[in-house]
């Protein structure tokens, strides 16, 4: 029996998480421990909880994830935290399993995770192995434009979507420090910072993160294919990453209450378009979660 602490589980990613848990078959063992709501700001009610977990997740804001790893010291409890707190901390796995080959290993024996950002997961999986390769220099002038559900804007703006209907479309984050840069840029081994444009479409779940590529500004001049064949042999074999055939048209919600991701390559032979399509909710935040918490209990 593993019993799993969720601190924050009325967040859309914790309730998330908690679904996906309940979902799992009975054999694997699972607890949710669940704090009192009218607790759930107690330092020592809190402290009682991680006493008892051999995991926390942590679906806090920033600053109240750092007080519940600071409340866990001394503690054996194991901490996968979905917020933006620890993502490039020092003493933090990367929770992307797919990212090398051996970060799924890493992750197992972790006492610490960092689960993901649902824009870094679609980046980082398309530019990462091409910085590796040598076909997109470190430094090259990269712009990503992505287009998210309204799930992933909190709660005051799924209620605002779901009663009023919403904006159809808007872009944020234009003051240019959007909190996943970090993570983008040191995951994806770029030493220069993208140019990073998010939006967010009238649609609950789902995400479209897109990289435009001019080809003959890239060392050797590569084919669209070239970058193809790197992607696939990324993620050959994995289970929930895909490079698929490249289409003229991507609907944002298509992976929906799934845990996949699909990866394409859209070229006319001098320019390149890579994608990536995932749901917001599903490898870009719960589902990656369950997918790191299966690891590090070793199911």
């Amino acid at each position: 029996m593993a019993r799993i602490f969720i601190d924050g589980e009325a967040g859309t990613t914790g309730l998330g998480i908690r679904q996906r848990i309940e979902a799992l078959p009975a054999s694997y063992g699972l607890e949710i421990l669940s704090i009192d709501p009218t607790l759930r700001k107690d330092i020592a009610a809190r402290r009682s909880m991680l006493e008892q977990a051999d995991i926390a997740i942590l679906c806090l804001p920033d600053d109240a994830a750092r007080e519940t790893v600071a409340l866990a010291e001394g503690l054996d409890v194991r901490i996968l935290d979905a917020s933006t707190a620890h993502r490039i901390a020092d003493g933090w796995v990367y929770g992307f399993p797919e990212m090398d080959a051996e970060q799924a290993a890493a992750i197992k024996g972790a006492r610490f995770v960092a689960n993901p950002g649902c824009y870094p997961t679609g980046a980082i999986a398309l530019m990462r192995p091409l910085v590796r390769a040598g076909l997109l220099p470190a430094d090259h002038p990269v712009s990503i434009n992505a287009v998210s559900g309204y799930s992933g804007a909190g709660r005051v703006a799924i209620e605002e979507h779901e009663k009023n209907g919403g904006p159809a479309f808007f872009l944020y984050g234009l003051n240019l420090k959007h909190k996943h840069l970090p993570e983008i840029r040191h995951y994806s081994g770029l030493t220069r910072q993208p140019l990073f444009v998010p939006s967010v479409g009238h649609f609950p779940q789902g995400m479209i993160v897109s990289i435009p590529l001019h080809l003959k500004d890239l060392p050797g001049q590569p084919s669209g294919a070239e970058l193809e064949a790197v992607l696939q042999d990324a993620y050959a074999g994995c289970a929930h990453v895909r490079v698929v055939p490249a289409e003229t048209r991507l609907e944002a919600d298509t992976l929906a209450n799934t845990d996949d991701m699909e990866l394409r390559v859209h070229h006319n032979g001098e320019q390149v378009v890579l994608t990536a399509r995932l749901d917001n909710l599903g490898k870009g935040a719960s589902g990656a979660a369950i997918q790191n918490l299966l690891l590090m209990l070793g199911l």
